[in-house]
């Protein structure tokens, strides 16, 4: 058990808001936060800077946002139904990584999404299973293990959702975790505290 408390501070509440959540097209592909413009834009230290007033702390409360994508992610509350959203995609190379809205054949994507998040959604994003993509330096689902668990991720999906779903379906669903994490990263809801990891490695309210 991990006794390090991490502190969820509102500017670090804020930081994850504007968060641009991507696709790492690399097979199975998982939610990324785009590498080259994490807040937004492509002044990672100038956005973190705007929201925290600190020009010399910029890459300690980056980093810091591994853990607090997270915490977040494992104790936010959203509750189902359509969500509406301007796309940050839009307007960001998607080069390195992909964006599941976008058209293959014109690489346009929308700048506003409306999508319908479920509980299937909601039941999956506390297991999403976070690591740092050091390569890029901003924090990532992990592509072989997106939902922890030790064989096929869509054999975790459904035991995390529950009930009898086809592999097919899982997949689809698992794609649409983009737009989904999207949406609950900017409208759940979760206020500042203080959180350390219990016995199983989840963050709870310290």
């Amino acid at each position: 058990m991990n006794d390090a408390v991490y502190d969820l501070t509102l500017e670090r509440i804020a930081l994850i808001r504007r968060m641009v959540v991507a696709w790492n097209g690399a097979e199975p592909g998982a939610p990324m936060i785009h590498p080259e413009a994490p807040y937004g834009s492509h002044d990672r230290d100038g956005d973190i800077a705007n929201v925290t007033g600190d020009d010399d702390g910029a890459e300690e409360e980056h980093r810091a946002l591994e853990d607090g994508i997270a915490v977040f992610s494992q104790n936010a509350k959203l509750k189902p139904g359509r969500y509406q959203y301007h796309n940050p995609l839009a307007k960001l190379d998607c080069a390195a990584i992909t964006d599941v809205f976008r058209d293959a054949a014109t690489g346009e994507t929308p700048e506003h999404i409306t999508f319908a998040v479920t509980d299937a959604h909601l039941a999956l994003i506390p297991q999403l299973n976070h690591v740092w993509d050091a390569e890029h330096a901003v924090p990532r689902i992990d592509l072989e293990r997106p939902y922890g668990g030790t064989g096929p991720y869509t054999h975790a999906m459904g035991q995390h959702i529950g009930g009898a779903t086809d592999d097919d379906s899982l997949a689809r669903l698992h794609r649409e975790m983009q737009p989904a994490f999207q949406i609950f990263l900017r409208y759940a809801d979760l206020g500042p505290g203080p959180f350390r990891r219990n016995a199983a490695s989840v963050w709870e309210p310290a």
